[in-house]
């Protein structure tokens, strides 16, 4: 097997971003949705913004960074209003910068719109096109831009029906909440691929991309947006619009996997329910006889405690991740890039020393931090190491908002479970089947987009230039 060469980045899929709106006439909404936004940081950690309107006008304040670097005391008091959006962003289309972080603002009418939004279209560039050629002007390089800017051609008509229109016509992944001087609009795309949940708070109502960021501020969930479904929130009250016909859904299986916060409930499942399950399945699948159970802190913490316990073998912290290495470490070289991990992830020597260790975590998208994890392990004095992965090996690209686009980068589409072993140093390697991941999961495959498993993709995608399957 040829030595394979990948960045020595965090071994995960990552999300694009985090939404959440509310109207709530009288509550400090801009302050709500800033704490909102802190429990969905995990979906997005470049950029953060919230927009606010007073009935009047829409005010925008965002930049790059963590939620709590953006705001300041003094930016709240600019921020006044009855209803307001915010975002969390990890760019996965388009370029980090200041330019392309949300919500993004448009005329609409005689007034304006905000909107943030996640996923990704697939025929952003077939829209940009013909967006170009009639004289619109386009400031960023994201397809949000390009979503917003569509929505804003059909102006004169209401932002309600220029919507359906948008849904009729555009493919891709898109939870959307958008929002005029007056009115909040929540959007779901017809296949329900990024989630998007609604709750009550007070007499006003909240939407966000997880059931967490609703816990955050004390808002009730009423429950989850449908696939193909407007909801419309004004001094009027709720109305929702079933725009498209009812058809499967196809929400991302990451979602449950890794994305989420384990305290959300996404669609109806709780999170951490579904992890645990998982790492169970992965003990009647492939038991061990390890002496002890080690978690790849943290994604792995809950599919590793299902484990052990299915097995009855001892679950031990043997990896202590450094909760101060972030995003923002300098990585000029690629030697301090691999001191980088050692920074992040430090064996317990007192747990694995002379041990044959079952190592879980969640996924292996690139290999290369489970590589340094292992190496670590070594180096402690381990005995044996057993990788078990509760979810199918990732062989292709995701084209809806996940950031696995480049399948040069997907260790399982290149190389086979032996050399994936030797690549990652382990005495055996397991992933959990699709079949069981499923059945945990007590629902058929159509009701999950498991593209970048079996590369079988809910919507077409034809425009890329791809030829997969599509179901």
């Amino acid at each position: 097997m040829k030595k394979a060469v990948f960045p020595l980045e965090e071994d995960k899929p990552r999300e694009e971003c985090g939404v959440f709106g509310i109207y709530a006439p009288g509550e400090d909404v801009a302050r709500h949705t800033y704490y909102g936004l802190c429990a969905l940081q995990h979906r997005g950690q470049e950029s953060a913004g919230i927009a606010v309107a007073n009935g009047h006008e829409i005010k925008i304040h965002k930049n790059m960074g963590l939620v709590t670097e953006v705001f300041a005391e003094d930016i709240f008091k600019q921020l006044k209003g009855n209803l307001a959006i915010g975002h969390v962003r990890y760019s996965t289309t388009g370029e980090s910068s200041i330019a392309n972080a949300q919500p993004l603002i448009s005329p609409y009418n005689s007034g304006s719109i905000a909107l943030a939004h996640n996923g990704h279209l697939v025929d952003a560039v077939v829209v940009r096109s013909g967006l170009l050629k009639k004289g619109l002007t386009l400031q960023t390089t994201s397809d949000s831009e390009v979503l917003l800017k569509f929505i804003a051609s059909f102006s004169s008509i209401s932002l309600p029906d220029a919507l359906k229109k948008c849904m009729a016509k555009l493919r891709g992944a898109y939870s959307l909440v958008v929002m005029t001087e007056k009115q909040l609009i929540g959007m779901r795309d017809r296949r329900g691929m990024r989630p998007l949940c609604l709750g009550r708070f007070g007499k006003g109502y909240v939407l966000a991309s997880e059931t967490c960021a609703l816990d955050s501020i004390g808002a009730e969930f009423i429950r989850d947006i449908k696939p193909g479904e407007i909801v419309c929130i004004d001094e009027n009250g709720l109305n929702s619009l079933q725009v498209t016909p009812a058809c499967h859904r196809s929400l991302c299986i990451f979602e449950y996997i890794y994305l989420a916060r384990p305290d959300s409930i996404i669609d109806g499942e709780q999170v951490k329910t579904v992890r645990l399950a998982l790492g169970r399945q992965l003990a009647r699948e492939c038991p061990t006889h390890a002496d002890v159970v080690v978690p790849v802190p943290d994604s792995g913490k809950l599919a590793a405690l299902g484990y052990a316990t299915a097995l009855g073998t001892p679950l031990q912290e043997g990896l202590k991740k450094n909760l101060w290495v972030g995003r923002n470490f300098i990585q000029p070289t690629q030697i301090l890039r691999e001191k980088t991990i050692k920074l992040k992830f430090r064996p317990v020597k007192e747990v694995v020393q002379s041990k044959s260790v079952a190592l879980v975590d969640d996924s292996l998208v690139r290999g290369t931090t489970g590589r340094q994890i292992v190496k670590m392990l070594r180096d402690a004095g381990v005995k044996e190491v057993h990788l078990l992965v509760s979810s199918p090996p990732i062989r292709y690209p995701c084209y809806f908002g996940i950031d696995i686009s480049d399948r040069k980068q997907l260790l399982a589409a290149r190389y086979s479970l032996e050399e994936i072993k030797s690549y990652i140093g382990v005495d055996s390697l397991h992933y959990l089947s699709l079949e069981n991941v499923l059945q945990v999961m007590q629902a058929p495959a159509e009701e999950f987009c498991l593209a970048c498993f079996n590369g079988e993709y809910p919507i077409e995608i034809a425009a890329l230039g791809k030829c997969y399957k599509i179901i």
